[in-house]
């Protein structure tokens, strides 16, 4: 039956595309070489897919979409806040969950489509389609679990009435073995051509996805540092070892093309009002005087919201705060405006060169070797920030590392009386490496500037926090939590979106779901962690 199923797909695909290719020839030689017959064909029936798969389309949707993201992850690990009281100002911000349909958009928009190129190109031996489409599928899949921890991976697209989740050990095993068979694949065929018609992040060029590989290695390694300290090792070796390397410059970044569309954040702040610099955000890049600010914000126009300071006119909004009126917050800082403009930002990004050296510079930390680590932990810290600095056109990087006196600003909310929204800064590390400090201080400097760095790709910031408590952000001020979702302390921070959020499992896979339950290791609530999430020293 599923070679049928197949076989039909394969034919429409193939009517509709207008392409024609035939099965590759039984080779004795390198089993992960295309043949010479092979470049001669369009390619259309597998890849005409991919300028979706690996653009602005399903990405857009999913990260700058507001339910999704922005009154999500966005906004718990701080990196935008929002002036606008949604249900009352009882919402997903102050703990009190309303929305996370982020489910069913990569199941739907990444996961279905991509499996089913996938099945195309193994039938008719189309290996380096077939990697390219299962290296979607973990870019898709390793985010939705950084928001639920199981998801139904391996037995995906599978006949029987009850589909079985992965446990997260589970699942970090098929990423990391399946990203061999990648890398394989991918190193086998650096001279294949056949992807470029295709292509708009790397125009074909194999080098480049074999270092985006090897990169994504890198970050899954790493998530799970404090879990299984062994394998994560091991990964992150296999990763900088490769010969195929890292994604080390900006001239190697993954970006992906927005199609023609307004970048996802700029829609929620500027058609619909509901998004603003954070108050994290001003804390932390004013007390740190931060060139980068004029890249990410803009600033205000009424000086009486910075009578703390004026030279540097940023306002935030508070994550979790107490929100009255919409028009009392929306006048404070947007994101910059070339965000708004399609013709100025075409492209965001998916992995960028400032958190390969801010990985590499953790992996020195913790005292790793590798072939990539050409220096020491303060040299990667120092370079991230300077490819950040440089990412987004900002002046003034060498003098910025120097800095060893500035700290992050306390916040005040000057629309609200009293101490209402304000907060008492409790990051105390300056900019400047001190090689004198404890490992553990170390891990906050390079976690911090990873948080600054990580503007607009607010999941891995969320995985980086929840993993090694940095930066240390201020807690809620309004924390709604409740026993109907689960109950975050005061002190504490919301740790993950419910699986029954944005799916109907409980309804449609009782027993997949219940599974998926014991497997969670802990009530299927926003305060259980996650598997790699101990909660327990960093080294």
């Amino acid at each position: 039956m599923m070679k049928k199923i197949i076989f039909i797909i394969s034919v429409v695909l193939a009517l509709f595309f207008s392409g024609c290719t035939e099965n590759f020839e039984e080779l004795n030689t390198n089993p992960y070489q295309i043949s010479g017959e092979s470049l001669e064909q369009d390619f259309n029936h597998v890849g005409a897919y991919f300028k979706t798969l690996w653009s602005g389309d399903w990405f857009v949707a999913i990260i700058g979409h507001q339910t999704m993201h922005n009154l999500c992850n966005t906004s718990w690990v701080r990196q935008l806040g929002c002036p606008t009281p949604f249900v009352g100002g009882i919402n997903n911000t102050t703990y009190y969950m309303r929305w996370s349909p982020y489910w069913g958009r990569i199941y739907g928009s990444v996961m279905a489509p991509a499996r089913q190129v996938k099945l195309v190109a193994e039938e008719g031996g189309y290996d380096v389609f077939a990697q390219w489409a299962t290296l979607v599928m973990v870019s898709g899949a390793h985010r939705l679990s950084a928001y639920c921890g199981p998801i139904i991976y391996t037995d995906y697209g599978t006949a029987n009435k009850d589909v079985m989740y992965d446990s997260e050990e589970t699942l970090y095993d098929t990423w990391f073995a399946e990203l061999d068979e990648i890398v394989s694949v991918f190193g086998a065929n650096l001279d294949y051509a056949g992807l470029s018609k295709f292509d708009e992040v790397y125009a074909g060029d194999m080098s480049m996805w074999l270092k985006y590989a090897n990169s994504l290695r890198l970050r899954l390694a790493m998530r799970i540092v404090n879990v299984d300290p062994a394998l994560a090792q091991a990964e992150a070796q296999k990763a900088m070892n490769n010969p195929g390397g890292l994604i080390m410059t900006n001239a190697d970044n993954t970006m992906l093309s927005l199609q023609g569309n307004i970048f996802g954040p700029a829609v929620c702040c500027f058609a619909w009002d509901d998004t603003r610099m954070s108050a994290s955000m001003e804390s932390i890049l004013i007390g740190y005087e931060d060139n980068r600010i004029a890249s990410y914000f803009e600033p205000v126009s009424d000086l009486s919201l910075v009578t703390d300071h004026p030279t540097w006119p940023y306002k935030g909004v508070r994550v979790g705060a107490e929100i009255v009126a919409k028009s009392d917050h929306t006048p404070f800082s947007t994101i910059n405006k070339d965000f708004n403009d399609a013709g100025i930002v075409t492209k965001r990004a998916l992995y960028t060169a400032q958190e390969t050296h801010f990985l590499l510079a953790e992996a020195a930390l913790r005292g790793w070797t590798g072939s990539a680590l050409t220096l020491t932990a303060q040299g990667h810290y120092e370079e991230g920030i300077k490819m950040s600095f440089e990412e987004w056109g900002a002046g003034g990087a060498d003098a910025y590392i120097l800095n060893n006196a500035g700290i992050p600003l306390d916040y005040d909310d000057p629309v609200m009386a009293g101490d209402v929204n304000d907060f008492v800064n409790r990051i105390q590390v300056t900019v400047a490496w001190d090689d004198a400090a404890t490992n553990e201080v170390k891990l906050e400097r390079i976690m911090t500037q990873k948080w600054i760095a990580a503007q607009h790709n607010s999941i891995e910031a969320w995985v980086d926090h929840r993993r090694t408590g940095y930066p240390k952000l201020p807690y809620n001020y309004r924390n709604d939590s409740s026993p109907d979702h689960g109950v975050i302390a005061d002190d504490d921070f919301l740790k993950r979106v419910p699986i029954f959020f944005g799916n109907s499992e409980q309804v449609n896979n009782p027993v997949g779901y219940a599974d998926a339950v014991t497997k969670l290791g802990g009530p299927d609530l926003i305060s259980t962690r996650l598997w790699w999430d101990t909660g327990g020293s960093n080294f």
